[in-house]
C-alpha cells in the first residue's frame, strides 16, 4: 500500500533528523552537483559543507559553475531553521542573491552558523507579527580561505496555525 504524501514527508523528516549528514548527503540536487555535508552540529547551529570540482560541476573554463556554487547555500539556512523553530513555525525562502568574487578551483567550502540572539529575534519578533522577513549570509571560500562567492538568502518565517499539518 502506498502512503499518502504527507506520510511519506513525516516518514522522510523522521530519518533526516535520525541520520541528517548521511541522507542529506544522498539528496539528489547536493549529489548531484557534488556538495557533501562534513559536519551538521546536533542542534543544527552549524552545518558545514563542501564541494570538489567535477566534471559534472565544472563551466566551460573549468572552475565551478555558477550555479553549483549557488547550490552549495541554498538549502541550509532554511531546514536548520526549520530544524531549530520546530513544527511550530514555518519558514520560507523568499529570495537569494550571489556575487561571485573570484573564479572556484578545487574545493570550494561554506560554514553556515545561526546564533541563539538570531533565534530569540525571530521569535520575539513574530510574537507581535504576523511574518517576518530575516537575511542570512554565508562565503563560499577556497581551501586557502579566499573569497568565491558571498549568498545571501531572504527568509520568510510565520508562526504555524494550530491544527496545521
Amino acid at each position: 500500500m502506498k502512503l499518502p504524501f504527507y506520510a511519506e514527508v513525516v516518514v522522510l523528516k523522521s530519518l533526516i533528523r535520525r541520520y541528517p549528514r548521511f541522507l542529506f548527503n544522498l539528496w539528489p540536487p547536493l549529489l548531484g552537483a557534488g556538495i557533501r555535508i562534513t559536519r551538521i552540529q546536533p542542534d543544527w547551529k552549524e552545518v558545514d559543507v563542501e564541494m570538489r570540482l567535477r566534471r559534472w560541476n565544472a563551466n566551460y573554463v573549468g572552475t565551478h559553475y555558477g550555479g553549483s556554487l549557488y547550490s552549495i547555500a541554498d538549502p541550509f539556512y532554511m531546514v536548520m531553521l526549520i530544524e531549530i523553530l520546530g513544527k511550530d513555525y514555518i519558514v520560507w525562502d523568499k529570495s537569494a542573491s550571489i556575487r561571485f568574487r573570484r573564479p572556484g578551483r578545487g574545493t570550494v567550502y561554506a560554514q553556515f552558523r545561526i546564533s541563539d540572539e538570531q533565534v530569540a529575534e525571530i521569535r520575539e519578533a513574530l510574537r507581535t507579527e504576523e511574518k517576518v522577513e530575516r537575511e542570512f549570509s554565508v562565503t563560499v571560500t577556497d581551501k586557502d580561505e579566499d573569497v568565491i562567492a558571498e549568498v545571501r538568502k531572504l527568509l520568510q518565517f510565520r508562526k504555524r496555525p494550530p491544527g496545521n499539518f
